[in-house]
């Protein structure tokens, strides 16, 4: 198979991980690093064994790159993704696809009028836990799917990020920082989202710093840190789904629950990609442990890219595509919009249901 060469823009806290994993995927050829801090990107270049370090500008000159990982700060989403596709370069951007609506949809306009892809993370939902719950679904181990409930909850990241200003910005928050992970499953597992409602409040107007790099420092909070909201399926489920940086003592709270008319399936944390997956059938006093039916349950950061790249040789759609990151998108914003307008957001933009991944029988493959 062809492979696709690509280029990674943003060598922070988050790269480690997709540089390792980018260089064993087959459908990848890594070959550039990028970031406004050139050092950091010629560090990285050569802890990867790359031989391009980039400015951002320089990489998106390249003509040699066909796609661009774009693993920047969220409130530059936007802006790095449409350089690279004014560039002409199909791009996989960090989530979430871009900090507001009217930035997202022009991601997808440009890409669409070039004839470009975009794709955004979360990709944990390719990996063997959540795949092998959307099989049990599909396979009518818990009937007619009703309900899906959802809870994440944590004290905040200024414990132990080195930076973590930026999650109490805008476009940030438990919202736009976790809110992916849960509301991809929700629609891999259950499909588009109808409506949602919900109420959001900044709890803490302040947060302190106790991570060793800037511990001490202050942060003014901007955006809500606790949201409850609801949702409606096209399909007729309900679903409810709490984030939460305010939840200093902790929880004992399931991650995602999927209740049907003949059972019910302990989904595993969205933020990873293995299991356990728990199934209870209608009737039962006991929670069973299902083995896992797919492959890549380790931390595949990066499975998204080589879906795509392979996707594109191969002329399908891929997986984490950027209708789905859209809605996805949209909907987070919609719970904000439905607590300061005290009524249900009823969703413009809808998505398909990505494609499952293949049932694992030898080695995974995407």
């Amino acid at each position: 198979m062809k492979r696709v060469k690509v280029g990674v823009v943003g060598c922070g806290n988050i790269s480690q991980i997709y540089f390792t994993n980018l260089k064993k995927y087959p459908e990848i050829d890594l070959v550039a690093a990028a970031d406004i801090d050139l050092d950091r990107a010629k560090q990285r270049a050569e802890e990867f064994g790359l031989e391009k370090a980039y400015t951002v500008e320089q990489l998106m000159a390249d003509p040699e790159i066909e796609i661009v990982v774009n693993l920047t700060i969220p409130k530059a989403h936007a802006s790095v993704c449409l350089q690279a596709l004014e560039a002409g370069k199909h791009v996989y951007v960090e989530k979430p696809l871009a900090v507001t609506r009217e930035e997202g949809k022009k991601v997808l306009e440009l890409a669409a009028a070039k004839g470009l892809r975009v794709a955004s993370a979360p990709e944990t939902f390719l990996g063997g836990g959540i795949q092998t719950c959307r099989k049990l679904i599909d396979d009518g181990a818990i009937g007619t799917p009703v309900s899906i409930t959802g809870f994440m909850l944590g004290g905040g990241p200024e414990g132990w990020h080195p930076d973590p200003e930026f999650f109490y910005e805008a476009g940030g928050g438990p919202m736009f920082d976790m809110g992916p992970y849960y509301l991809t499953a929700y629609v891999t597992l259950l499909g588009p989202i109808r409506r949602v409602t919900g109420s959001a409040v900044i709890s803490y107007p302040e947060r302190t710093i106790t991570s060793e790099k800037k511990n001490g420092k202050v942060i003014t909070v901007e955006t809500p840190t606790h949201i409850a909201g609801v949702l409606d399926f096209h399909s007729g489920a309900v679903g409810t789904l709490i984030t939460s940086f305010d939840t200093k003592a902790g929880t004992s709270l399931p991650n995602i629950e999927v209740h049907g008319s003949e059972g019910s399936i302990l989904v595993p944390d969205p933020n990873t990609f293995g299991g356990p997956v728990k199934l209870r059938k209608l009737g039962s006093d006991e929670w069973q442990e299902i083995e896992l039916t797919h492959g890549h349950t380790d931390n595949n950061r990066g499975i998204g890219v080589a879906d795509m790249a392979r996707a594109i040789v191969e002329g399908r759609t891929h997986r984490a595509n950027g209708a789905m990151a859209f809605h996805v998108l949209e909907a987070m914003h919609g719970f904000h919009d439905a607590s300061k307008g005290g009524k249900h957001y009823v969703m413009e933009s809808t998505c398909e249901r990505p494609a499952p991944m293949p049932v694992l029988e030898s080695e995974p493959t995407v």
